[in-house]
């Protein structure tokens, strides 16, 4: 098994709790993420220790040619890590990929600054596309969550 780490730090034009919000919703992760393109069977409570977690399935749909497309479904477990700073989701997808993300919100003016880390598990032969659509995932978030988080008039 391979592992790689990924890293991307950015500000946005909201405080921590409305990023924190925004970021607790399965539905607003279509868009967020390129690739996904539906949010079903959103499950609400609370782990072992009682902290609040939300269990979803993402629908991943890669498009090949332009013409051809395949779902991926992909479970994930969401946990709040500190309440209104930081989260983190567990991702069990298909083909033996894993991967935790982790974000972390500190106040930075007006705005907030996001860290995004990811941690991924896969087969090493599927390394470099497993990375290489994560990257791209996590590039466009950041573009996408700063749009959405900016302060209009």
């Amino acid at each position: 098994m391979a592992v790689a780490h990924l890293a991307h730090s950015w500000r946005v034009d909201s405080p921590p709790e409305t990023v924190f919000a925004h970021l607790t919703e399965p539905q607003h992760y279509i868009g967020l993420s390129p690739l996904v393109a539906e949010v079903r069977d959103v499950r609400r409570g609370t782990d072992e220790q009682g902290a609040p977690v939300t269990d979803y399935v993402a629908v991943e749909r890669f498009r090949f040619l332009k013409v051809l497309h395949w779902d991926n479904l992909i479970r994930v477990r969401m946990r709040v890590v500190e309440p209104g700073t930081a989260l983190r989701q567990s991702v069990v997808s298909p083909g033996g990929v894993r991967l935790e993300w982790t974000v972390r919100l500190t106040p930075d003016g007006d705005g907030s600054t996001v860290d995004d880390q990811m941690e991924i598990t896969m087969a090493a032969p599927m390394r470099g596309f497993v990375t290489g659509q994560a990257r791209g995932v996590q590039l466009h978030r950041a573009t996408e969550l700063t749009r959405r988080m900016a302060r209009h008039g």
